[in-house]
C-alpha cells in the first residue's frame, strides 16, 4: 500500500469519526436519561448528606457558559446546540494540539 493511499484511508477514517461524533451530539439530548447522572448518585453514596448538600449550595469557582449542557430558553434545540458546539470545540482544540505536537 502506498503512502498516498494510506493517507486517504486515514482521512476517511477521521471524517467518519467526526460525522459519528456530530450524530451522537445531535441525538444525545433525546436519548439521555432525565434521572441524575451516575456521578451525582455515586457522590451521594460516598459523601454524607450534610456535606453533599453544602457542596451543592456553594458557589462555583467559575460559571459555566452552558450549564446543564443547554442554552437557556431554547428547549431541546438549545441542548443540541450546546452539545454540538462543545463537540466542535473539543475537536478543534484536539486538532490544534495535534498540529503543534507534530511540529515539535
Amino acid at each position: 500500500m502506498s503512502l498516498k493511499t494510506n493517507s486517504r484511508m486515514n482521512m476517511k477514517f477521521l471524517y467518519a469519526g467526526i460525522v459519528i461524533a456530530l450524530i451522537i451530539s445531535v441525538l444525545a439530548p433525546f436519548l439521555a436519561s432525565p434521572d441524575p447522572d451516575g456521578l451525582e448518585s455515586a457522590a451521594g453514596g460516598v459523601i454524607d448528606e450534610y456535606t453533599f448538600s453544602a457542596l451543592e449550595e456553594s458557589e462555583p469557582f467559575m460559571e459555566s457558559p452552558m450549564p446543564d449542557y443547554a442554552i437557556e430558553g431554547q428547549g431541546k434545540m438549545g441542548e443540541v446546540l450546546a452539545i454540538v458546539i462543545g463537540t466542535l470545540l473539543v475537536l478543534g482544540i484536539s486538532y490544534t494540539l495535534g498540529k503543534v505536537a507534530k511540529k515539535q
